[in-house]
């Protein structure tokens, strides 16, 4: 099978099937390993220092009933082993959290990759195959016709939305043996994500033998001479820039009235409201960033740098996400490719393979960037920092909202992978990858505003 050709055999589909057993075998090897594995080992060593910190607890109040020491004496060795051992059991309860929710992460990337993948392309392989109908919208001389599938994929996540509050209250009770909930909750949003799941599978039905030729190009300004698709997107990036400047501008309005450790330290007793420590209003970037608000049993800052690593990789993560992705356009682009010397010669002996290597690699920096947020997310709310607080529902929400076009950005770039194994990508048809990689880009610059706005301020 060739770029250049315009049929899709139904063998290729099944290709899909297979990668998608190829990838949850995968989740379920990086579960095993970190979720059950290492973090079992972690729950041991947490369960120790839970004991060690009960003990050292208990002696500490026995010592204060019996008045051999003042409960407020802060310097008795008693109350510096007692508070070190509640530092030690939450330094291992964290520690099992991030294995433990890296583990369940990678599960359920793999097994949302798989489900899209896998179910699309079960779906496509089962169509008859029409050669007329790619005669009829497929030709090589033919415009790119138009797809439903777009209307169809929004009326599945309006149903899907429809749904979601009870879907979150069934979720949570699945996670939570204390919570009930009936599977039936379920319903309404599984209908959603059945829809959506046949809508992509159409549009990769649609997409996939498209060669390049017979783009639909603007005629109005101030778009005129560009590809429809092209337009479309800078259209869409810009309402979506609204929506990421509502969450940054209500956090700015927010956090400058907020009594924070800065503006405590700053006021001179002239900040209404931010007379003494009572008054502080704990951020995100007080839990992660060194010199925190946040204070243990000894005065110090629960701040660290290593709690902030996870947002710092994830930046990095990114930026290089955005690099490898314009590799692999111009790769994609360059008719006079040549492999490289070398161990990355034999990664990527063809420009096909290379391609292909390069989305992988964009692939698996964006999952890199699913399971750190996650970890993150699961140490802050062991630490306190829930939604249920103004400043936290303002992180979680513009956080999560970006993590969320990661994940659809993900889901996009699995497809990319697939085709760039099978059909490949030339100088031809590479206006996917360049499409892609515009949403891509936005992603990442709205991460690099979100980081130092939320983890650094």
């Amino acid at each position: 099978m060739s770029a250049h050709g315009n049929e899709v055999a139904n063998s290729t589909w099944l290709r899909a099937v297979m990668m998608a057993g190829m990838i949850f075998t995968v989740g379920i090897i990086g579960f095993g390993v970190l979720g059950v594995g290492i973090a079992d080992q972690k729950h041991h060593t947490w369960e120790d220092e839970h004991h060690h910190y009960e003990d050292a607890k208990s002696e500490w109040k026995d010592a204060v009933a019996a008045g051999t020491i003042d409960g407020d004496d802060h310097d008795s060795e008693l109350y510096i082993a007692k508070e070190e051992a509640h530092n030690s059991e939450i330094a291992a309860h964290l520690s099992y959290l991030t294995y433990r929710t890296a583990g369940v992460t990678m599960l359920f990337l793999a097994g949302a990759y798989a489900s899209f993948i896998g179910i699309g392309g079960f779906l496509n392989a089962s169509k008859p195959k029409g050669d007329d109908h790619h005669d009829d919208h497929h030709g090589e001389h033919e415009e790119h016709h138009g797809s439903a599938s777009p209307i169809i994929f929004a009326f599945g996540i309006m149903v899907f939305l429809m749904g979601l509050p009870d879907f979150i209250v069934a979720c949570k009770a699945m996670l939570d043996e204390t919570a009930t909930a009936e599977l039936g909750m379920l319903a309404v949003s599984v209908s959603g994500l059945a829809i959506i799941v046949i809508a992509v599978s159409n549009w990769w039905f649609e997409d996939l033998p498209f060669i390049g030729h017979g783009e639909q190009i603007a005629t109005s300004y101030p778009f005129e001479g560009d590809h429809i698709r092209k337009v479309g997107l800078w259209v869409f990036i810009m309402s979506e820039i609204m929506v990421f400047a509502t969450f940054f501008s209500s956090y700015l309005r927010m956090r400058t009235e907020w009594c924070t450790k800065w503006a405590f330290e700053n006021s001179n007793g002239g900040f209404d409201g931010c007379r003494s420590e009572d008054d502080w209003v704990l951020t995100a970037s007080d839990y992660l960033r060194p010199g925190g608000a946040k204070l243990d049993g000894f005065g110090e800052s629960v701040g660290d740098f290593w709690t902030l690593l996870p947002g710092g990789i994830n930046t990095f993560a990114l930026i290089i996400s955005s690099y490898t992705i314009v590799l692999a356009l111009k790769t994609a682009k360059n008719t006079n490719w040549e492999a490289p010397k070398g161990f990355m010669g034999k990664l990527m002996p063809t420009r096909k393979a290379a391609v292909r290597n390069y989305l992988i690699a964009t692939l698996m920096l964006g999952s890199l960037f699913i399971v750190l947020k996650l970890v993150e997310w699961s140490h802050l709310v062991a630490e306190g920092f829930t939604i249920g607080t103004v400043q936290g529902s303002i992180f979680y929400i513009a956080t999560g909202a970006h993590g969320l076009h990661v994940f659809i950005g993900l889901v996009i770039m699995l497809y990319l992978v697939f085709k760039a194994d099978t059909v490949g990508y030339d100088e031809d048809n590479a206006q996917g990858i360049e499409y892609f990689g515009l949403y891509w880009h936005f992603v990442d610059l709205a991460w690099v505003v979100i980081f130092p706005a939320f983890y650094l301020y």
